[in-house]
């Protein structure tokens, strides 16, 4: 979950400010519980109405996964899922099989569903060219 942690640090700290509006935001919905990170394996047996769920990495998911993340939202929920097919680091998946692609596959008649692509890596050109060639 780090990696979420570190996304956090960075939003607060852009700018090179620290007591930004943004983030003071952040501080507060944190210390409010109203910002919750957890690893999957917590949501089984859960209902989540009324929640903003979003699900990095989804390219490391397999389909059931997903589908156990979908089953849990209540009414009111909304879910984002993010990923890139091209940075799969799962072995046991690969660019059919994940979740991801599952989902995406499976919500294009949904009219509830929304699927964009980002044509652009925000990390780097290293990690991008990574991504596509190894």
């Amino acid at each position: 979950m780090q990696p979420l942690y570190d996304n956090i640090a960075i939003l607060r700290h852009q700018n090179g400010r620290s007591t930004s509006k943004k983030a003071e935001f952040i501080e507060k919905i944190v210390k409010e519980d109203r910002l919750l990170v957890a690893p999957l394996a917590f949501i089984r047996g859960r209902s989540l109405p009324k929640t903003l769920f979003v699900v990095d990495e989804t390219q490391n998911l397999t389909p059931q996964e997903v589908k156990t993340i979908v089953t849990r939202m209540g009414e009111g929920s909304k879910i984002i899922f993010t990923g890139d097919i091209y940075q799969i680091d799962n072995p046991y998946l690969d660019i059919q099989s994940n979740g991801l692609t599952y989902l995406v596959d499976k919500a294009k008649t949904a009219p509830h569903c929304a699927h964009i692509v980002l044509s652009k890596g925000e990390r780097s050109s290293l990690a991008d060219w990574g991504a596509q060639t190894l």
